[in-house]
């Protein structure tokens, strides 16, 4: 990711002098969109194309769809060639490494002018999501924050009648319904998805001004060691802090894990690996304290797009009305339009019940989002903290020696920012 960085700042110098508004050629009428592993959406796709060619007949839509861990290469490789696409789906932070370097467009005139056509049906505290120094560099595609997944079946059998309400009584339950082949908790860990257990415990990752870690203190030392030593006791399972997506939501459709922390598409996910997932076997609340890290999906648009106008107009196609609400249907989830999300929220009761518990909590609580911090390094920090935590957590290291390293590491980087 630091060589994408490099690049892309060259490549955005490039950018500077070979893309200027108004000089393409009309031949050069197509505007070019890759969207992030969602193939399946085609109906929903051509719909978006569809009502872009009423208001601009004479262009093309290429699509191109690649799964997440592709696009941050194969975008470098089109930013240093001069040939970025014109809009990106992104996934979480990975937009603040292209916008530190000058590689996105800022939104915010943009959304400015069309106050009234669009953006007022945005959430703002959503749109906030994608605001670095004071610019909006994306408009989001989809919503995503992370909460509880609850196995009812495990609680019945280990005798809890409630839902935890703090972290102690979550902590306090997993190890209850813990044994044999069974462990009580487990989280999701990329994308800073995990922070949420340190936000309930008042342990604050950096300072106000993002310029100097906050997070070694006697409070995280000793939530960081029991941590380490509930997973050492299968309590949290070790996956927690090994795998990434298809592990974990695997282990939780396996039926052998009492309490999983992820997002919300982790549902469907695991749904559709296990029969014996349903509305009454599966509970989903909002993590005690209410605190969650989003992991939404936004638009965003190339700096070196050569048609931004006819890009902000299929952007906002896709991210409102009737197009919001084809991907919300499309894909099963939320949009950033609080109108168009009225809609779908009918449409899933009627059709999707199941789903209907989870989907509620992606609007609740949004004044209590973590791990959504706006660091143009955003990737270079992840890289320099979970490798110590990770291993403070599998006990490999003691939580104050992982601490103190991991303090230093990202100190350095945040000087340098």
């Amino acid at each position: 990711m630091r060589k994408l960085v490099c690049a892309l700042a060259a490549g955005v110098i490039a950018l500077g002098t070979a893309f200027l508004p108004g000089l393409a050629s009309a031949q050069d009428k197509k505007i070019t969109v890759v969207t992030w592993n969602i193939g399946y959406f085609d109906e929903g796709f051509q719909q978006w194309v569809d009502e872009f060619k009423k208001i601009h007949p004479d262009f093309e839509v290429e699509r191109i769809d690649m799964k997440g861990t592709e696009i941050p290469t194969w975008y470098q490789t089109q930013v240093v060639a001069g040939t970025p696409p014109d809009i990106v789906d992104v996934q979480g932070g990975l937009w603040l490494q292209y916008a530190s370097q000058g590689g996105l467009t800022d939104l915010t005139p943009l959304l400015e002018r069309d106050q009234e056509s669009y953006t007022k049906d945005l959430s703002p505290e959503v749109l906030n999501n994608w605001v670095y120094q004071g610019k909006n560099y994306g408009v989001p595609l989809y919503v995503s924050k992370t909460l509880l997944f609850l196995n009812r079946n495990m609680m019945k059998a280990a005798g809890i009648t409630k839902d935890p309400e703090s972290f102690d009584e979550m902590m306090a339950d997993a190890e209850q319904m813990t044994g044999g082949e069974h462990s009580g908790f487990m989280t999701l860990n990329f994308d800073w998805l995990y922070w949420p257990l340190f936000a309930m415990n008042d342990v604050q990752f950096v300072n106000e001004d993002l310029t100097k870690a906050a997070f070694n203190t006697p409070e995280a030392v000793a939530l960081v060691g029991r941590l380490a030593d509930l997973t050492s006791k299968g309590v949290i399972n070790k996956i927690s802090w090994t795998g990434r997506w298809v592990e974990p939501n695997g282990a939780f459709a396996a039926g052998n894990v009492g309490m999983l922390h992820a997002h919300a598409p982790a549902f469907l996910w695991f749904k559709s690996k296990a029969d014996w997932v349903n509305d009454e076997s599966v509970g989903a609340i909002n993590l005690p304290g209410g605190w969650s890290t989003p992991n939404s999906h936004s638009l965003v648009m190339s700096a070196g797009s050569k048609h931004p106008e006819e890009a902000w107009d299929f952007m906002k196609i896709a991210t409102s009305g009737d197009g919001a609400y084809a991907m919300g249907t499309g894909t099963n989830n939320l949009t950033g339009d609080v109108t168009v999300n009225a809609r779908l929220m009918e449409y899933f009761k009627e059709n999707l019940p199941a789903v209907v518990p989870v989907l509620e909590t992606q609007f609740q609580n949004l004044d209590k989002l973590t791990g959504n911090w706006a660091f143009a390094q955003d990737a270079a920090i992840k890289d320099a903290f979970y490798p110590e935590l990770q291993a403070a957590l599998l006990g490999e290291k003691s939580a104050e020696e992982a601490l103190n390293a991991a303090e230093a590491k990202v100190n350095r980087i945040l000087a340098r920012q």
